[in-house]
């Protein structure tokens, strides 16, 4: 395909495994070369990134983990995760050279990447921020609509609580469940996040867990009936308050906790057996399993973002050399909504 052409590469790496709370020392910019060439026969994708997403479940994939849903990364190589690109090159049919996509890609300035491999899935509504695919329209957009829809079967007038509710997924949940007339609490970590869920988002209430010395009498002040739906983000001792305030016949959809996810021993919970004493059903799901709903959701989600009636918040930074700044701080709740780097402008 043409003669070969090599270029440099930055790229972030992961020098080791990471215990405790990540640091930005755990990676580093490394300068590398790739070949922009398809080999003859090959199936892959030359893709040049435009933005990556900074994502909790990512720090699970920085510590050796067996019989995980998703490999850990390998030390010495480029972090991966997923992106929005543009291809450069393509030996699959299914894309051609200067497509948008997102999915899996890396950490890097180019990647090359398999399709079928990556979850490669092809951009085809450009009318809206391309940024948006490694959010509201990629991955955490799905977990939202999984999760809230799939998982907890809402009904109108259902009582709903979301924690870390200005995040990439709850900003989202919160709003589905507004838009099928339930009502929504939050729980967030500063007031500044808390005001962006009631006066953006449209939460009835939100409260800074950090604030509260008794989250089960904060979760009895806004349910005084009970909770229906429980969109589970954070585990540990939110999840154990939430499992005395739910009501029967609960669901609970559990999506992340990253409050455990840099402990070396997670906490344990105490009040399960309240599944059983309320009927609670409680999921855990991966959005893997979900993809085939991708244009099913699209369908749901893109009239509503054109017309303004779900918003979406995202907190870009620039330079794949900030990108490990961005990872770290998404484990201190420095961002404020989706946390995305932009790698390139195109």
């Amino acid at each position: 395909m043409g003669e070969e052409v090599t270029i440099s590469n930055k790229q972030v790496i992961l020098k080791h495994y990471v215990s405790g709370y990540p640091k930005e020392s755990d990676m580093e910019l490394k300068n590398s070369t790739i070949k922009l060439n398809v080999p003859e026969g090959s199936n892959v994708v030359i893709l040049k990134n435009l933005y990556l997403s900074c994502d909790p479940y990512m720090r699970g994939r920085m510590k050796k983990t067996e019989g995980s849903y998703i490999d850990s990364f390998i030390p010495g190589s480029p972090i991966t995760g997923f992106g929005v690109a543009k291809v450069l090159e393509s030996g699959d049919s299914n894309f051609q050279k200067g497509d948008l996509v997102w999915g899996m890609t890396g950490w890097e300035e180019y990647s090359i990447v398999t399709p079928t491999q990556n979850n490669l899935f092809k951009i085809n509504d450009k009318d809206v921020p391309l940024s948006y695919y490694t959010g509201i329209l990629g991955m955490p957009g799905m977990t939202a609509y999984v999760g809230f829809y799939e998982i907890c079967s809402p009904k109108k007038g259902e009582t709903v609580f979301v924690s870390a509710a200005s995040g990439a997924v709850g900003q989202l949940v919160g709003q589905f469940a507004k838009m099928l007339g339930c009502y929504v609490v939050g729980s967030a970590g500063s007031k500044e996040k808390v005001d962006l869920l009631k006066s953006k988002f449209g939460f009835d209430e939100a409260f800074n867990y950090k604030e509260e010395h008794d989250l089960d009498a904060a979760l009895k002040r806004y349910f005084p009936d009970g909770i229906d739906i429980y969109f589970e983000n954070v585990g540990g001792k939110m999840l154990d308050a939430v499992l005395l305030n739910m009501k029967l016949h609960g669901r609970i959809a559990a999506c992340g906790m990253i409050s455990q996810y840099n402990l070396e021993l997670t906490e344990g919970v105490h009040n399960l057996f309240y599944l059983i004493s309320k009927r609670i059903r409680m999921e855990g799901f991966i959005i893997f399993d979900y993809f085939h709903l991708y244009s099913k959701y699209l369908e749901m989600i893109i009239p509503k973002i054109k017309s303004g009636n779900v918003v979406y918040v995202e907190d870009v930074v620039e330079g794949l050399e900030n990108a490990p700044t961005a990872l770290v701080g998404l484990f201190s709740g420095r961002n404020i909504g989706k946390q995305v780097v932009m790698v390139s402008r195109e």
